[in-house]
């Protein structure tokens, strides 16, 4: 793999002459220091990171497309940068590891038999059709390129267990749980914290929705309802919008039981704190993320033409990737972001 990279680097530095400079936009979930130094050596490119929380860095870019060269966050977000035609389609034909990406993101399941999760599936909404829209027929087009991906729960200080609560009977529904009171963070992005709610109702039998991907808008009402009344109870401690803000909430004292991200664990392993991840019954949020590719800043900024190296970024991301589990991980069912 080393020399495949020392060929690409010969070969941008010949072609371009100069040292390219990359403006990544996504989360501190995904954009990882050792990613970028790695990056930076093996390709002899500049890249800069511009890390946002989840609803900063979507805002920016739907309507900022000219502010970054690489958008990195989740096939949710697709939903919304596509329609406002702020990423542009990726030939699949020019990335050279293509054929390593399994058939997870591409056919929404890893073996025939295997029934693909609710919600933002990524091969619903990974190749560009004829007609400019996206869906799951195969083209050499995509809107993004499927790379990290993982499946969360949530994660409690076992120290601070309530009586009568057992690990053995881990359940979404402990976010809903009233000897939890005042002590529950949630994550504070509509897209990502309203499921792990709704996927708390389910668990605490206080509602059963047909698509938890995709909610009628009574089912959206109940969700609401729910949730409104718990907040005014004071049933939620804290609501947090990075991975950072989520780790101060379970350093402290105040909160005990929260969703929470896998950065999050590696801060709470080197503080020496106490925690277990909950391995629901009711099965894991999985989610997929990747790599687009910006609409307007190839194509009109000075030396666009070596500006953007994608299939040696995918390179780099492909070999040193932080991934964990597969994108939608279920015992029975589940639902995907």
């Amino acid at each position: 793999m080393r020399s495949v990279f020392q060929q690409l680097r010969a070969i941008t530095q010949r072609v371009c002459g100069m040292t390219i400079t990359l403006r990544v936009l996504g989360t501190s979930v995904t954009l990882l220091e050792s990613l970028r130094e790695r990056a930076e050596q093996e390709l002899g490119i500049k890249l800069i990171y511009q890390i946002h929380d989840v609803q900063t860095a979507q805002r920016i870019a739907v309507m900022q497309p000219d502010s970054y060269d690489l958008y990195d966050q989740w096939f949710h977000n697709v939903d919304f940068v596509w329609p406002a035609r702020a990423i542009q389609p990726i030939d699949t034909r020019r990335i050279a590891l293509w054929h390593e990406i399994n058939d997870l993101p591409k056919q929404g399941r890893l073996r025939p038999t295997d029934q693909p999760g609710s919600g933002s599936v990524p091969s619903e909404r990974l190749f560009v059709q004829h007609d400019g829209s996206l869906g799951s027929a195969v083209t050499e087009r995509i809107s993004m390129l499927p790379l990290t991906h993982n499946a969360d729960s949530f994660a409690y200080r076992p120290e601070r267990l309530p009586d009568g609560l057992s690990p053995a009977d881990e359940s979404w529904g402990w976010l809903l749980d009233p000897v939890w009171g005042g002590r529950i963070a949630l994550q504070s992005d509509a897209a990502i914290g309203a499921l792990d709610a709704a996927l708390a109702l389910q668990g605490a039998g206080l509602a059963a929705f047909k698509d938890i991907g995709n909610m009628s808008i009574e089912e959206i009402d109940v969700l609401a309802h729910v949730l409104v009344r718990k907040q005014q109870q004071g049933h939620f401690g804290a609501f947090w919008s990075d991975d950072e803000e989520a780790a101060e909430l379970m350093l402290s004292p105040t909160i005990d039981i929260q969703s929470l991200w896998s950065p999050t664990l590696v801060r709470l392993h080197r503080a020496g704190v106490k925690y277990r991840v909950a391995v629901p019954k009711e099965g894991y949020r999985g989610w997929f993320g990747g790599l687009s590719l910006s609409f307007i800043a190839p194509r009109q900024r000075p030396g666009a033409g070596c500006s953007l190296r994608l299939p040696e970024l995918v390179a780099v991301r492909l070999a040193g990737r932080s991934d964990g589990a597969a994108g939608v991980l279920h015992r029975q069912s589940g639902a995907q972001s």
